[in-house]
């Protein structure tokens, strides 16, 4: 509060008069008298409730608890006298002289409310509300524990300021804020890097590639965000480790904004974590929030979006030039995100826009492969085979008894669509996504290291974490059961502790994995037997188009069953790392992370897998198929090869994924959620306008959705870039439907931060963590199932092995007819053979299928031919090849593109320079003070002396004519 404010408040008995029961009214009333002593602003920030009610502390974190609204006058006046006191206890406990007046002010109130109240009157419990209230033990020890936390907490030097008058009914709220010393103290504790006076200037280097950077950056300005730099771009303050003794080096004119809301917000939460309580073996904010003491804790947002009359801040900027899909087609402003929300999720969303942007020539690429295959299919040799008019191969059935014979000229369609995804072109464009994607590692290495020289994190190092609640629960329970509380030795969890949960692990991980695989197996007998179920229906146009249904139909049933099963192994995955106990929240996020991934990975590739890899495959022939379960033959493959199917699947589960779980899920879950919240509230008779307009900030914020981490989000990127990856031999255009969901996902996301969620504790981090480990293993992955893919799905080796070893003149005719067998009919087996062998109009008496097997005149009939030994051959030596041709590329692209940029290394390099020359200039001003210091008092010491002399000297001469 200001001198002058503090002035007006007057502790004269006329001013008591005038204002009676000033605190209470303050508190429980809502009259703010002592608001009408501030300026307007300061009036208006208060009502908003980012101050306490003094306008002048800043609420730098909320802590909430449900509460009994009070019943009568007579508590009301109690509860206030316990909140005086509270009051004056801090201010004792603070000692400024500043609130001096004030304490001399609530005393006098207390001395009269006491004349006024009987003496006998029962001490009431401000969290619970009525006098003499009896309540369960529960209650009573969740109040004793926020007492006994609240009061560690003003021991660390925090303020509180409670509203139980808040108009949430049943909601209390405790605000919290952090004087200047705390802040400092904590700083220095935290090693919190903060820009000093001394500024230096970023020149820029004159070669080529700058200048042809900087006309790029100029080209590009439009697509900049309106953010207004406090400094221009090629000025940097240089930055140091915050130390109280060396408070001179920084910039303190101006403290209310030297650690901004960010960062005082990290500084609160650090003490809330660490800060310990007897009862019940609380470990901190998170043990009590656990355990129901607290609902919520979170920091609060900056102030409002929606008003015009709004005060610029932060927030609303974000909202404008970020949160919104109008400037989809611009640049992130990631300075201002990290500023607002912390480097954890800076470095997130500078990922994702990194991301966003390599998927462009990926995309185009992409795009031109799917334009050649369309160009290009006419010109196809064995699709014109198959679609040739006078092409009469008779093909075996496809299916036992309903099924019977069938041109292959009817599967022309299939087979055209198949060259548009298989098609030389793809195997290029296979070769180029994996050295994208070893380009992509790269630049977002060097992307990471001009963040964290830009951030000031070059020097930054993960500390070891505070040990989490359950933990330290855990080991205080083990010390308990073996009686070693009052000795010196430290417990800790070992192995030997976890192997129950180890051992659940690994059962539920196997379990898990092996539902997935039945699922995948259900939708196989789905697949046969709607097949054989279409078949025998009586209208033609349904017999026509089996394949297409059942293919499509299984795959959006792939779809639906991935979705319910990633929600399912998400809340399983927690639960198993729960089970561990990890010692620390970064070591509980990497074991989430790990077995989420795992779990997701298989749930949404398996079936994929099974379509590329095994379909088709374990058929057998006709007359010696491979059942399942003795009546179900195995599926297998159209005459365009599996390829066609696995594009379908791959499309229908991408599109599927990111229309459904990523966009339409995080759009509605926040919003069904805040509106249960605001319906329990027992506010819903309100108009949502008229509640905005009364609520204070604090109060606003506790209705939107609490932050539940970065994982979901990372880990939705991290399938897709599989899916833009691990099959892109077979779907070219994945890049580009990556590319558009990421458009939108890029707002979507901000817009759910900025507005949806709670705002969340700001973390430091100079890496995005494990995920970088989890994209190396997938894009290694990649390479290999996309050699397996060209070689093994595609027919892109048969067709290479039939021009250069079979074909009479070079060229690819002839092809089809390599591709396929001879049966005699006659060998079916007794049942398996057609209903209706007349279904073509004439007796069939040899089929084909498509295999490489001797014919039935053979004298080995039905054995592998040479021919399949030839194509295996090669097949697996493309592989390797392939393999080890792409990975060296990669490999040269990673040893060839440093990993740190050299004008940041120049920079990182001159700072150093320029904090020891600082230093040094502070070490030789020291001295040269001490040495003035020195040279001043020697000087006055002679003095001193001189005068002594002068004043002996005549004693002497005394002494002498004595003698």
């Amino acid at each position: 509060m200001t001198e002058e404010a503090e002035e007006e408040v007057d502790l004269s008995p006329k001013t008591e008069q005038q204002n009676p029961h000033f605190l209470r009214d303050v508190i429980f009333h809502g009259k703010f008298r002592l608001l009408k002593a501030l300026t307007p602003e300061e009036n208006t920030r208060c009502q908003h409730g980012l101050y306490f009610q003094d306008g002048q502390r800043r609420v730098d974190y909320v802590l909430t608890y449900p509460v009994k609204k009070p019943a009568g006058g007579r508590s009301s006046r109690q509860s206030t006298h316990l909140l005086t006191e509270n009051a004056v206890t801090r201010s004792l406990r603070r000692g400024p002289r500043r609130h001096d007046k004030h304490v001399q002010y609530h005393q006098a109130e207390m001395a009269r409310d006491s004349s006024l109240s009987p003496p006998s009157s029962p001490v009431v419990n401000v969290e619970l509300g009525c006098p003499g209230e009896t309540f369960n033990g529960q209650e009573d020890q969740k109040s004793f524990r926020r007492e006994e936390f609240e009061g560690k907490l003003r021991d660390m030097g925090l303020e509180l300021e409670k509203d139980e008058d808040a108009k949430i009914p049943g909601v209390c709220f405790v605000k919290i804020y952090a004087p200047w010393n705390v802040l400092c103290r904590e700083a220095e504790f935290m090693k919190l890097k903060m820009p000093t006076k001394r500024v230096y200037e970023v020149k820029q280097s004159s070669n080529v590639m700058e200048k042809i950077s900087s006309l790029v950056s100029k080209v590009l300005e439009p697509l900049h965000p309106h953010v207004e730099e406090h400094h221009p771009k090629n000025i940097k303050h240089l930055s140091h480790t915050f130390s109280r003794e060396k408070q001179h080096l920084f910039d303190l004119s101006d403290k209310d904004y030297f650690f901004d809301s960010k960062t005082r917000s990290s500084i609160v939460f650090e003490i809330l974590k660490r800060t310990k309580c007897k009862a019940k073996y609380s470990m901190g904010i998170t043990s009590l929030l656990g355990s129901g003491v607290y609902t919520a804790a979170y920091p609060l947002h900056d102030g409002d979006i929606d008003e015009e009359s709004a005060e610029p801040n932060d927030r609303k900027l974000l909202y404008e030039e970020w949160a919104n899909y109008s400037v989809f087609y611009k640049y992130q402003p990631i300075g201002l995100v990290r500023k607002y929300f912390g480097e954890k999720i800076g470095l997130y969303f500078a990922w994702l826009g990194l991301y966003t942007q390599m998927l462009i020539p990926a995309s185009l690429v992409g795009v031109i492969v799917f334009l050649y295959g369309c160009a290009t299919v006419d010109d196809n040799i064995p699709s014109m085979e198959i679609c040739h008019p006078k092409n009469n191969i008779t093909m075996c059935p496809l299916c036992d008894r309903v099924c019977s014979y069938w041109k292959l000229s009817t599967a022309c369609g299939t087979a055209r669509a198949s060259h548009l995804f298989d098609n030389p072109a793809t195997v290029f464009f296979s070769i180029f996504m994996a050295l994208w994607a070893a380009m992509f590692m790269e630049h977002w290495k060097r992307r990471q290291m001009r963040l964290n020289y830009e951030w000031d994190l070059t020097g930054f190092e993960d500390e070891e974490d505070h040990p989490r609640a359950e933990y330290e629960f855990r080991v205080m329970q083990k010390s308990l059961s073996k009686h070693q509380i009052s000795q010196q030795k430290m417990e800790k969890l070992t192995c030997q502790d976890r192997l129950p949960a180890y051992m659940t692990n690994i059962v539920m991980m196997l379990l898990m994995i092996g539902v997935t695989f039945a699922i995948v197996f259900g939708v196989i007998l789905y697949r046969i037997s709607t097949k054989a179920a279409l078949h025998m229906s009586s209208n033609p146009i349904t017999r026509n188009h089996v394949q297409l249904t059942v293919k499509t139909t299984a795959a959006i049933i792939n779809l639906v069953v991935i979705l319910i099963l990633d929600e399912v192994y998400g809340a399983v995955a927690r639960w198993l790392t729960v089970l561990e106990v990890p010692k620390t929240d970064k070591s509980f996020e990497e074991r989430l992370i790990f077995k989420t991934f795992i779990l997701k990975f298989v749930n949404a590739f398996s079936p994929i897998i099974y379509i590329a890899f095994f379909r088709g495959r374990l058929v057998g022939r006709p007359g010696s198929y491979l059942y399942v379960f003795e009546s179900y033959r195995m599926e297998e493959c159209a005459h365009g090869g599996c390829l066609m199917e696995l594009c379908i699947q791959l499309s229908i589960t991408m599109l599927g994924k990111q229309l459904i779980q990523n966009n339409l899920f995080e759009i509605g879950i926040p919003k069904l959620k805040k509106l249960i919240r605001f319906i329990r509230s027992k506010q819903g008779a309100f108009q949502e306008e008229e509640r905005q307009k009364k609520l204070q900030r604090y109060e606003t914020d506790h209705f939107l959705e609490p932050f539940a981490g970065l994982t979901p989000e990372y880990m939705e990127m991290i399938i897709q870039f599989g899916f833009v990856t691990l099959f892109v031999a077979s779907f070219p255009l994945a890049p580009l439907f990556a590319l558009l969901n990421n458009i939108i996902e890029i707002r979507l996301d901000a817009k759910k931060f900025v507005t949806e969620l709670r705002r969340p504790v700001a973390a430091r981090a100079k890496d995005i963590g494990i995920w970088y480990n989890i994209l190396r293993g997938v894009a290694k992955v990649a390479v290999i199932i996309n050699a397996f893919v060209i070689s093994f799905t595609s027919d892109f080796i048969p067709r290479m092995v039939y021009q250069y070893m079979y074909s009479p003149d070079g060229s690819m005719h002839g092809f089809v007819n390599h591709t396929l067998s001879y049966f005699n009919v006659s060998h079916f087996q007794d049942g398996k053979e057609p209903m209706d062998p007349l279904h073509l109009g004439y007796p069939v008496g040899i089929c084909r299928y498509k295999d490489y097997r001797e014919p039935p005149w053979s004298t080995t009939p039905y054995e592998i031919s040479k021919e399949f030994w030839a194509v295996l051959a090669v097949r697996l030596a493309f592989v390797i090849v392939f393999q080890n041709v792409v990975m060296l590329m990669s490999d040269i692209v990673d040893w060839l593109i440093p990993d740190i940029p050299k004008d940041i290394s120049l920079q990182i390099h001159k700072e150093k320079i320029l904090l020891v020359d600082l230093f040094m200039k502070e070490e030789q001003g020291k001295i040269q003070i001490l040495e003035n210091r020195a040279s001043t008092g020697g000087k006055e010491n002679c003095s001193r002396s001189n005068n002594n002399n002068t004043m002996a000297h005549p004693r002497s001469g005394l002494h002498t004519n004595s003698f």
